[in-house]
């Protein structure tokens, strides 16, 4: 499992003992440093790698589930990032993620655009992107996505999804390429 932008390591907790290896990467100093301490006392064996989500240094298809978990906003390059996160995943393989996006409100949409730059200037993070397009625009089949909002933050942040989506299959070279098509949302 391949974590991108592991921060401080608040997820750690959230890897039960069925996660049998675990990589998590992140680009910045500070956070790298807090982010070892934190692996160091929960989860000993992680592999812990300093790499920003738009180069990750992994062969092809080496992981079967990639997390992103609030980072795609902050991401120099959003499409570069989850074109290296399709990379990296096994045909298949699925991407679980937590991000911020665009609202679907248009009134909401136009107060996301005007305190971006607020935004980008406090936390580095690009509330107004349109994140769910942005993955299937590079390729994933979007399984599940659950709109819902970030309590407790200003209003212009609080548009979020939760989901799961699938890298294609790789198809035979005398076939079309196949991709998994979505799934129903559960009970």
């Amino acid at each position: 499992m391949l974590e991108i932008g592991g921060g401080t390591g608040a997820s750690l907790p959230c890897y039960g003992p069925d996660v049998s290896s675990l990589t998590i990467t992140e680009p910045q100093p500070a956070m790298l440093r807090r982010l070892e301490r934190n692996v160091g006392e929960h989860r000993p064996s992680a592999r812990v790698l300093r790499a920003p989500a738009e180069d990750l240094p992994f062969d092809d298809h080496t992981f079967d589930t990639a997390v992103s978990t609030l980072v795609l906003c902050g991401v120099d390059d959003q499409p570069r990032a989850l074109r290296e996160l399709r990379r990296v995943l096994r045909p298949g393989g699925q991407l679980l993620f937590i991000e911020h996006l665009r609202a679907d409100d248009p009134a909401l949409a136009r107060l996301q655009d005007r305190m971006n730059w607020l935004n980008r200037l406090v936390v580095c993070c690009d509330c107004n992107r349109p994140t769910l397009d942005s993955i299937q625009a590079a390729g994933f089949a979007v399984a599940q996505a659950e709109h819902t909002v970030l309590p407790k933050a200003p209003k212009f942040v609080r548009p979020m999804v939760v989901g799961c989506a699938m890298a294609p299959l790789v198809a035979r070279a005398d076939q079309a390429p196949v991709t998994v098509p979505p799934q129903p949302p559960g009970p």
